[in-house]
């Protein structure tokens, strides 16, 4: 699965791309490891497990533009920290679009853009737009509360229970 964009990998890299995910620790223990059948769209992995393996395919296949979409939102904050590394290091040297509500996964952005119901309300550096922006420091706090994530910082926030 993990050598899906890239047939060619050799399984060397396809551990090292596991192991910068994350991935590894857990691979190893599946029934037969490596070779192991998860099912379509690995029904038999955890959500953290998914995206662990969706990490280790981008950072395989290497991609000249990157767009991560709540990359991180299904790991738990241990496996976050470990991570990050990785992804700092894919992120160098290429245009990266992130989509995130946590605090962590926005602290890799060199550049914040706040949509309100689709238009651009703020950008800036996480630290400027903490100081200058009521709306970002709300959203993160709303992104705080499993319950309260209808905002997301590059995606249109909704602020009513009507969302939008």
């Amino acid at each position: 699965n993990i050598a899906y964009g890239r047939p060619d990998a050799t399984a060397a890299e396809v551990e090292a791309a596991a192991a910068a995910a994350g991935a590894h620790e857990f691979i190893a223990e599946l029934p037969q490891a490596y070779e192991t059948v998860v099912g379509e769209r690995g029904y038999t992995l955890s959500g953290g497990q998914r995206q662990r393996i969706a990490i280790a395919r981008t950072l395989l296949v290497n991609p000249p533009v990157l767009i991560l979409d709540d990359a991180t939102s299904a790991i738990d904050v241990q496996v976050e920290q470990r991570i990050h590394g990785s992804l700092r290091e894919l992120m160098r040297d290429r245009t990266t679009l992130i989509v995130a509500h946590r605090l962590s996964t926005i602290s890799l952005a060199e550049r914040v853009v706040l949509l309100d119901r689709g238009a651009v309300v703020a950008d800036g550096t996480h630290a400027e737009l903490l100081e200058t922006t009521p709306l970002y420091a709300e959203v993160l706090a709303q992104a705080e509360e499993p319950e309260a994530v209808e905002a997301d910082v590059l995606a249109t926030p909704s602020t009513s229970s009507g969302g939008g």
